[in-house]
């Protein structure tokens, strides 16, 4: 069927390339118009009081709009960037415009699918047709092997059935060009009139990370084809300091200024032009962890968010206000959590190491609520992405996908194995600056003869554990 005037509407597929909504709704209209909506829930404030974006996660969101647009006009063409209640844009534009039919991705988030119903059954009734694509995943989700309320519980089975019969679908070819059919009467915005304060990126954070498709295949060439770090991925990945520790591509696939499917074929190539090995298949194997969590929460939906999990597990949380403030800024007295916290307040990132090593002393230390952890994270991070994001928080806390009961992080243990010299605390915690190699890590259990010699004489500044560290020692 052919549309005489559709929007086309991005969502967390800000790119140009492997863009099916965007071309299908090229191919399928005689005119379109082409839009962004900021979703005014961002700035509105979660159950834990702070907005569901930090001024940091909105910063790099406003520059992969920015530059989607950019792209867009230099092909011919015209983005509208709006604010508001995008049911209502949506609904608004479609009268003001006479649209018989909106293109728009399908999400995984429980909020962003109910709009999606919300907004189909609104236009259904004023016959605008609504039509939306799945493409923000690796395997589309109509060639796994199963429906998704049959999906496997355990990610191994997932991922072993996945990887002998699913094939990756092929690449949507890039627009070559734009039409401006349609007479617009939009003013250009500008971050400031969407209420975005941008803000620099942190000299200490690990990569100056900047929003936009891009910066996104920028990042993708640096890792991969000028430092032929992927060939190393596997070993290095679970780093702390560096830009190269890791891929880092998570910001970008998070809005979808890169797709999954791009990145799986650029690994190929460097397989076929550079090396094949455990590393290369280690960046695919991420990929099909991001693709479980996302099927997880189509699956389970809003039983994700409830703080028995997925598992319906009964686990006595507690919401102290207090304690939880402390682990949110970085200070609980031990210093390897702290660190992790700190970078990720200053710089919207952390490794994925240390989300892992926080999240688990915030609840089967701490026993704090990790559904308050999943909605800090959602607020602080650049690369939030829904279902990652309340997939790992719910694995962690063992209300989630965890075949293994019981899983627990000795802190002390793992910052012996991930940061041996205490390079990566001293870094975050200057404060404990003149403390010498892994007693950084257990300043708090040096008896006075030690800690006196460690600190050089030189008084420290730095906060009791608010846990007993002497459970974790060795």
């Amino acid at each position: 069927m052919r549309f005489n005037r559709s929007i086309i509407w991005f969502r967390n597929n800000l790119r140009l390339q492997d863009n099916e909504a965007l071309v299908e709704g090229i191919q399928q209209s005689s005119e379109y118009i082409l839009i962004y909506i900021f979703d005014e829930a961002l700035w509105k404030d979660n159950p834990i009081s702070m907005a569901h974006a930090s001024q940091k996660r909105l910063t790099f969101l406003w520059q992969s709009v920015a530059n989607l647009r950019e792209s867009i006009f230099s092909l011919g063409g015209e983005l509208i960037i709006s604010k508001g209640n995008p049911e209502k844009v949506i609904e608004e534009m479609a009268a003001q415009y006479n649209c018989d039919a909106v293109f728009a991705p399908k999400e995984a988030g429980v909020y962003e699918q109910q709009s999606e119903e919300r907004l189909e059954k609104v236009l259904t009734r004023k016959k605008i047709f609504f039509n939306t694509y799945a493409q923000n995943t690796l395997f589309h989700e109509e060639d796994i092997p199963w429906p998704i309320g049959k999906l496997p519980d355990v990610f191994t089975q997932f991922r072993k059935e996945n990887e002998k019969q699913t094939a990756v679908r092929k690449l949507i070819k890039t627009p070559l060009e734009f039409s401006l059919s349609v007479k617009l009467n939009e003013k250009k915005v500008s971050a400031l009139d969407v209420g975005i304060s941008p803000e620099k990126p942190s000299a200490k954070s690990v990569l100056a990370f900047a929003g936009g498709e891009k910066e996104a295949w920028a990042r993708l060439n640096h890792y991969f084809w000028e430092q032929d770090q992927l060939k190393n991925y596997k070993v290095t990945r679970n780093g702390l300091l560096g830009s190269d520790y890791s891929s880092k591509f998570s910001p970008w696939l998070a809005l979808g200024c890169i797709s999954p499917k791009s990145i799986y074929y650029e690994v190929m190539r460097y397989e076929a032009e550079r090396v094949k090995n455990q590393s290369t298949y280690w960046l695919v194997f991420e990929l099909i962890w991001r693709d479980y969590f996302h099927f997880v929460l189509k699956k389970f939906q809003k039983r994700l968010f409830h703080a028995s999990g997925i598992k319906e597990e009964e686990v006595e949380w507690s919401s102290d206000e207090k304690i939880f403030k402390r682990w949110a800024a970085g200070e609980t007295g031990v210093p390897f959590v702290d660190a992790n916290m700190r970078e990720l307040n200053e710089t919207g990132y952390m490794s994925n190491r240390g989300r892992q090593n926080v999240a688990s002393f915030l609840v089967k230390d701490l026993g704090i609520d990790w559904r308050m952890g999943a909605w800090y994270f959602e607020h602080a991070l650049l690369d939030y992405d829904v279902a990652s994001n309340w997939g790992n928080w719910a694995y962690v806390a063992g209300v989630g996908n965890d075949p293994r009961e019981n899983r627990y992080f000795n802190i002390l243990s793992q910052a012996k194995k991930y940061d041996p010299k205490g390079d990566y605390v001293r870094f975050w915690l200057p404060e404990l600056k003149n403390v010498e190699g892994f007693n950084i890590h257990k300043i708090a259990l040096l008896n006075k003869k030690e800690y006196l010699k460690q600190i050089n004489g030189t008084k420290i500044d730095y906060f009791d554990p608010i846990v007993d560290m002497k459970k974790w020692d060795y």
